[in-house]
């Protein structure tokens, strides 16, 4: 057998040992496996009204507009309206819990309709009572803005189209997915890290040189054991998400993808490692430097979390093609660079 090969297996068998890395592959099989329940449970946190039938809200409706404003609350989902004669009616019933919100619709002399909103107060109820007011009386503004149209001298700016599609879609395929994605990659590019500069630092580094090895073939044999185990989690994370119903369209480019990014990870953490032979002062260098890396690409009209989005979703576009091939290119142009100046940091 090939000694790299010999090699990579060794750095594989020693993975089992590490704890942190253990707890880490754990975390994200449980996240790919129960993803549909995470994904309802943290798209309920930052976008309640995306829960649809989920929750009921009773709106008490009064003033001398509401009924314009009463129909428009009823074509919300999971919304009720309930009418009041007067405003005093309208918040003894929001007091005694018989509505979630209360809405006071007057027409002004102006010929505007102002309407005053109560809604609960500190409660995740008053989250999810917000947001659907806010859709409702989004969709009252636009039904206003079309019904006094003619008055108008002049054509006013159109208002930016209704948004549709699914939250949770969104939510799964640019946070859930990406996340899946990169946390492997940043993973073995942490591990390369540790393991140079670990040998480095107990001065086994010259015992593996010692053996049948070259130098380049050390680094051979340990990026091939820290490169194959990212897409492979990947690749579990993939068909994991496909069981519970969110499928990847483009999975040979995402996990193409995936091997460039771990590949230029785990060339970061073996040029950190080469930089300072320490092992914590390199896993900082090493930290420091992916994210910077990271948020630098983040600004790139096409970010490495929207190629990954836009291949998971079957969109992508030239643009995401080109970041592909630029990544690959990018990963064995790094490779080869950081066999090169291995081999020179030795000889040193």
């Amino acid at each position: 057998m090939d000694s790299r090969l010999v090699l990579a297996r060794r750095e594989l068998a020693s993975l089992r040992r590490e704890k942190t890395i253990v707890l880490a592959l754990a975390i994200q099989l449980f996240v790919a496996a129960f993803s549909s329940v995470l994904v309802v449970g943290l798209v309920s946190l930052y976008a309640p009204g995306a829960a649809g039938g989920a929750v009921a809200v009773d709106v008490g409706v009064t003033g001398d507009a509401a009924g314009d404003l009463g129909p428009v609350v009823e074509r919300g989902d999971a919304m009720h309206a309930t009418y009041y004669e007067r405003e005093s009616a309208a918040r003894a019933g929001f007091q005694d819990g018989e509505v979630d919100a209360v809405l006071v619709a007057d027409r002004l002399d102006s010929g505007r309709t102002h309407v005053d909103a109560t809604v609960p107060d500190g409660s995740f109820a008053t989250t999810v009572v917000v947001s659907r007011l806010k859709t409702a009386l989004s969709r009252y503004e636009r039904q206003r803005r079309a019904a006094l149209s003619t008055r108008l001298d002049y054509q006013p700016l159109d208002l930016p189209p209704e948004r549709g599609g699914s939250t949770y879609h969104g939510f799964t395929y640019t946070v859930l997915i990406p996340a899946l994605v990169f946390l492997p990659a940043f993973i073995s590019g942490s591990i390369a890290a540790d393991s140079v500069a670990e040998e480095r630092e107990r001065k086994t580094w010259d015992l593996l040189r010692s053996a049948p090895l070259s130098v380049p073939e050390i680094v051979d044999g340990k990026a091939l054991a820290f490169v194959a185990i990212a897409p492979a989690q990947v690749a579990c994370w993939f068909a994991f998400l496909a069981l519970n119903g969110t499928p990847i369209h483009g999975p040979v480019a995402a996990l193409g993808f995936v091997t460039a990014l771990t590949g230029l990870l785990v060339v970061g953490g073996i040029a950190a490692a080469l930089a300072v032979p320490k092992h914590r002062e390199a896993q900082l260098v090493y930290s420091f430097g992916a994210l910077g890396a990271f948020g630098a690409a983040s600004l790139l009209p096409e970010s490495p979390q929207n190629v990954v989005a836009k291949l998971a979703i079957g969109s992508p576009t030239l643009a995401t093609w080109l970041t592909l091939a630029g990544a690959l290119v990018l990963g064995v142009a790094g490779y080869a660079a950081i066999r090169t100046a291995a081999g020179r940091v030795a000889n040193t």
